[in-house]
């Protein structure tokens, strides 16, 4: 038998493991191995041609099923209190967003009704978002902030994003997001809402350890190439990595900001140029795919998915939860408009919610692949071909879920 093996806690038997490591092609794909665990990272990757029986009691027989890496979500404003129905109404009349938010609408709807719950209310508005993440198979779930846009109000959706990672059976990333919109108190005067993000809330969220991450909503209806520079460089003076709504409406060269400032992602990407492509590949910086509000909002801009390809450019998927332009919970509808959409393959998408969305999170090191040493979160499933799980949305398929090393249940 064995000796990693023996020294697991758990271990799962003929298994066909998508790796999704880079090395090997399409989605890494193994013949039958054994998976075992060990104080919660993969400790033992074995192909059962090496191995014989009988097999302890407690050891699974998954009898050839398919294993991947647990799904990352890496972009949702998942927190918020509200509905922005009657806006949708509004769209289907013809009316931009841009024009909805500038009319009162847009964030500043969300923030209303955010502002005005409690903590207790948000995580029990959250819970049912999570939860059917959860069923679809996402293991690690990155949540932003942004709709309090006040330093109280910023914390306490911080906090309970925190909460809800460690309520529920995932792991939750945090990013504050305070320069997602001006707030109306400071509508004549948006440099000094900035200075507040830079000197009071970027400070008070590093120090209490709430936010893994900044994110800058750089857009003509949101902050300017000067202000989002000022917020990144305060997030790098208290040790936050970056990140940014980038490219979404028009382009006002955010993702060539962000690539110097060594950005995790730049997300949305609708009209990335070809300088910002050069840069964000000479610096490693992920390009995350929202489809999902592309859709929702009917665009007709198209990320440059060809370029991106073309200069190595790592590509993320994500769901972009939010209540006004992707009110869809579910990643796996956004791995399938991206392959119905923009034209990625099954590959692509399973490799944009897996090593590059754990990229997009600075957590390659330990996310996203099937690989020793790596954090035991991945998925056992009915599926007979990962192209299944971008293909078929709607339908729960997993039969085993491991979080952490731990077997988990929706």
């Amino acid at each position: 038998m064995n000796k990693e093996l023996l020294h697991c806690e758990r271990v799962w038997l003929n298994v066909t493991p998508a790796t999704l490591t880079p090395e090997r092609a399409d989605y890494g794909l193994l013949p039958l191995h054994a998976i075992g665990v060990r104080a919660g990272n993969i400790a033992a990757l074995v192909p059962m041609a090496q191995l014989s029986g009988p097999y302890p009691a407690h050891w699974r027989d998954m009898q050839g099923k398919l294993v991947t890496p647990g799904l990352i979500d890496c972009h949702t404003h998942l927190i918020f209190a509200g509905s922005r129905a009657e806006e949708f109404e509004l769209r289907q009349q013809g009316v931009p967003y841009a024009e909805i938010a500038r009319r009162g609408g847009g964030i500043l709807n969300t923030v209303r009704a955010t502002r005005a719950a409690t903590e207790h209310q948000l995580f029990e508005l959250a819970v049912p978002r999570v939860m059917a993440l959860i069923r679809e198979g996402v293991t690690t779930l990155e949540i932003k902030s942004g709709y309090g846009l006040t330093l109280v109000d910023e914390l306490k959706m911080l906090r309970v994003a925190r909460r809800l990672g460690e309520s529920l059976p995932i792991r939750i990333k945090t990013t504050l997001l305070a320069a997602h919109a001006v707030p109306p108190e400071y509508r004549d005067d948006p440099d000094r809402w900035v200075s507040v993000i830079c000197q009071e809330i970027i400070p008070a969220a590093a120090s209490a350890g709430l936010a893994d991450a900044v994110d800058v909503f750089c857009e003509q209806i949101g902050f300017s190439l000067a202000q989002t520079e000022r917020v990144y460089q305060a997030a790098v003076d208290h040790g936050l990595p970056v990140k940014g709504h980038m490219d979404q409406l028009s382009n006002l060269g955010g993702s060539t900001l962000a690539a110097r400032f060594r950005a995790l992602s730049v997300d949305h990407l609708e009209y990335l140029d070809q300088q910002g492509i050069a840069a964000l590949a000479e610096h490693g910086v992920v390009a995350t795919l929202l489809p999902t509000a592309f859709y929702f909002l009917k665009e007709r801009q198209f990320p440059p998915i060809a370029a991106l390809r073309q200069a190595g450019v790592p590509l993320a998927v994500s769901s972009d939860i939010n209540p006004g332009t992707a009110p869809i919970v579910s990643l796996r509808m956004a791995m399938n408009m991206a392959c119905t959409l923009f034209g990625l393959t099954p590959v692509e998408a399973m490799a944009g919610v897996t090593r590059h969305a754990a990229r997009a999170l600075g957590e390659q090191e330990r996310l996203g692949q099937l690989k020793l040493g790596m954090a035991a979160d991945f998925l056992v499933w009915h599926c007979t071909h990962p192209a299944e799980i971008s293909y078929l949305v709607g339908v729960d398929q997993w039969v085993s879920r491991v979080v952490n090393g731990e077997e988990t249940l929706a």
